[in-house]
């Protein structure tokens, strides 16, 4: 059964408006703790961000074989997309702060991205960030700074490719049968606790763990460890 094969490889995918940078600085100390190698690609450009991130794992997984998959956000949903596609290819998924299932609606991860689209659009980079960064937490400010930043002119239709693509199903997720961890920060309104919560009910070997936004601010690792554990936890008990 792939998902017994212990993974030597784990890619995931940053959030809505991140980059691999965020990525690496929540998953890979975690992650080589256990041995296993973090691969983080840049996000793909634009109205190319949901589809170019689906065709990346499947090259990465050709490359390295059946691969442990996870994400941020809407990273996370992307992984648990293709996880849910190809499970012969997946070992175990690390899905941090999922943010909606299904069609976005009115999720206020999906309603966010598309303040921030028009905010850019309007605006551009540097003023939808003054307006944007008012008032928030240093580190997440310095965050957005740099992401926002790096991803330049193609940030608005990123952003909005983002707030209008479909998360999985709760059906999807049923059918994932692979060790599975979810990392909640239960201060977080833009992605719910509960959201994360329902992900873990639906799939049929997953944990769930919980830190806070306060945590994630003074040691980016400790999502990283929340959502690692939870999936060491699923892997030994389910």
């Amino acid at each position: 059964m792939t998902s017994a094969i212990p993974p030597t490889t784990a890619v995931v995918l940053p959030g809505t408006g991140s980059d691999e940078v965020f990525v690496r600085s929540v998953f890979s100390g975690p992650l080589r703790a256990l041995g296993i190698r973090l691969l983080a690609p840049p996000p793909p450009a634009g109205g190319r961000l949901a589809d170019g991130y689906l065709e990346e794992l499947d090259r990465l997984s050709g490359e390295h074989g059946p691969l442990l998959v996870g994400g941020i956000s809407f990273g996370a949903h992307l992984s648990a997309e293709w996880a849910a596609r190809n499970p012969g290819r997946c070992t175990g998924l690390l899905a941090a702060l999922p943010a909606w299932n299904g069609p976005a609606g009115r999720a206020p991860a999906s309603l966010a991205a598309r303040l921030s689209a028009d905010l850019v659009a309007e605006n551009g980079v540097e003023g939808a960030l003054a307006k944007s960064t008012d008032g928030v937490p240093r580190w997440l400010s310095a965050e957005l700074g740099r992401a926002w930043r790096r991803h330049g002119a193609d940030l608005a239709a990123s952003l909005r490719t983002a707030a209008d693509h479909p998360a999985p199903s709760l059906e999807d997720l049923k059918g994932l049968d692979v060790p599975a961890g979810i990392g909640a920060c239960v201060d977080d309104p833009i992605h719910p606790a509960a959201v994360a919560h329902a992900w873990a009910d639906a799939l049929p070997r997953a944990e769930i763990g919980e830190s806070t936004l306060t945590a994630l601010g003074s040691d980016r690792e400790s999502l990283g460890h929340t959502t690692v554990q939870a999936w060491q936890k699923a892997a030994q008990t389910h």
